[in-house]
């Protein structure tokens, strides 16, 4: 069986300055761009039976500076939509909203066509690619690495542990690092987390 290397995009403005960032597609800092390719030697080594990116330009961007060819677009990958709290900072919204907590709260309505997402709608749209990755992650053909979001992914790993989509508070993702799930004795694992060169 295959592993599944998840791939946090490098640097932005926002994830920078800790704005939430799902569907304001902004470009990766000079830094993000420098995350990005120092990532190729964990992943150009490797025979993917799949390669999947969000398709945002922050993901794409940083696939191609990787040295992950051929990463096709999933919208599954999107980061999950904080609808109006689209561009604010945890801190800003503690103003208003004291004891909000995005894992268990989720978000307001924000524009037309970003209505928010719940914790249980996120992980509802990560169990889908989860079970589109499954046939390629047993067939023994290679990985499986998908290049997304840190909220995303966090989920993701939460699901793909078998654990509740709020349990994704628990992993900590940064800019412009792979992690690998893998599995031992049949069970899936964290096998690195958060890995730079």
């Amino acid at each position: 069986m295959g592993d599944l290397l998840l791939v946090r995009h490098g640097e932005t403005e926002w994830s920078r300055s800790g704005q939430h960032t799902s569907f304001t597609d902004l470009p990766l800092t000079e830094h993000g761009e420098e995350q990005a390719k120092s990532l190729a030697p964990l992943l150009t080594d490797r025979t993917y039976a799949l390669a999947l990116s969000s398709p945002l330009g922050r993901a794409i961007r940083t696939a191609e500076l990787a040295g992950i060819s051929g990463a096709v677009p999933e919208p599954g990958l999107h980061e999950w939509d904080y609808g109006g709290y689209e561009g604010v900072t945890t801190v800003d919204i503690h103003r208003t909203r004291p004891g909000w907590d995005l894992w268990t709260d989720g978000v307001p309505p924000g524009p037309a066509g970003h209505p928010g997402e719940s914790p249980l709608e996120v992980g509802a749209r990560a169990d889908r690619v989860l079970a589109r990755v499954e046939a390629a992650l047993t067939e023994d053909a290679g990985d499986v690495v998908l290049v997304a979001h840190a909220h995303f992914l966090r989920v993701l790993t939460a699901r793909r542990l078998g654990l509740p989509p709020a349990d994704g508070r628990l992993f900590q993702l940064a800019t412009g690092t792979v992690s690998r799930l893998s599995t031992e004795h049949g069970r899936p694992v964290i096998a690195e987390w958060n890995r730079r060169p």
